[in-house]
């Protein structure tokens, strides 16, 4: 027959055993390679994009698998804020166009369509506040920095869009649609006809960035402001995410896929192009 002593020491490791379940990891911050997520006591996720623990350099599996990632990260209740930013001293500055292949063919870009209007739709689904830190180069995919509601750039970061105009296609995956609402129209669409980088400080004149910080201080500010909002009722938290999101999350819902329809077609006519002038 169980003691009472016996009963209080199994429910003393039925509990310990269920703290532990609880504490440990869900499955999916290790199932992308490109991302390293951390959580701490509090819920602050830290989602760091990486390649092989350095700068990330984006690729056609990243971009497949950024959104499941980007899904769990949004349903995930155990997350109350959210930090993205790049290991190694950048946000994102460079793109492997060859592992995207042969763009002008409408099963290639089918998929591409389809990722990359629910990567950004998942990352307006984030439903805590979101920040985005960033150091470095910011020149590839900046419209999911431009999805967070706070952006902290070290004083060396530089914007830029450097896969769509510059290289001859039609910057229609959501970069126009989020510069716009962050900086305006008119200086979002002479940014992105004419893609040169602009500093920091730039971006914070334009509406971009919201603070600049010394270089290497973009995630430890993050955190500091991630503290404070923890100050506040977790159904206020979300529900302001929610809110401010709204406006942002239809314009992406209502330009995002046919802006990626007329991308592929300009990549389509890009890849003509480049084929004739090899004959």
């Amino acid at each position: 027959m169980m003691t009472l002593r016996t009963l209080s020491a199994a429910l003393v490791a039925a509990i310990g055993l269920t703290n532990l379940a609880h504490a440990a990891d869900p499955a999916y911050f290790t199932q992308t390679e490109n991302l390293h997520m951390t959580r701490d006591d509090k819920g602050v996720l830290l989602v760091e994009m990486n390649t092989n623990g350095g700068p990330f350099k984006f690729t056609a599996k990243a971009h497949e698998a950024f959104v499941d990632a980007f899904y769990h990260i949004s349903r995930d209740r155990d997350n109350k804020i959210v930090i993205l930013t790049g290991k190694g001293g950048q946000w994102m500055g460079d793109i492997d166009f060859a592992s995207f292949g042969d763009v002008s063919d409408p099963d290639v870009w089918s998929k591409v369509h389809d990722e990359g209007t629910q990567i950004v739709e998942n990352i307006a689904n984030i439903r805590v506040p979101m920040i985005c830190a960033v150091e470095g180069k910011a020149w590839v995919h900046s419209e999911y920095c431009a999805m967070a509601n706070v952006v902290v750039a070290g004083a060396g970061a530089s914007f830029n869009d450097a896969p769509h105009f510059a290289g001859g296609i039609v910057p229609g995956d959501g970069i126009y649609t989020t510069w716009s609402y962050r900086m305006g129209p008119t200086r979002a669409e002479a940014l992105l006809l004419d893609p040169t980088p602009f500093t920091a400080a730039q971006a914070k004149d334009y509406g971009l960035v919201s603070e600049v910080v010394a270089n290497g201080q973009a995630v430890a500010r993050a955190r500091e402001l991630a503290s404070r909002y923890l100050s506040k009722p977790e159904v206020t938290r979300r529900d302001t995410r929610t809110y401010f999101m709204q406006p942002l999350k239809l314009a992406l819902v209502q330009q995002t896929g046919y802006g990626l329809s007329l991308e592929g077609a300009s990549a389509a006519a890009l890849v003509k192009s480049m084929k004739a002038a090899k004959q």
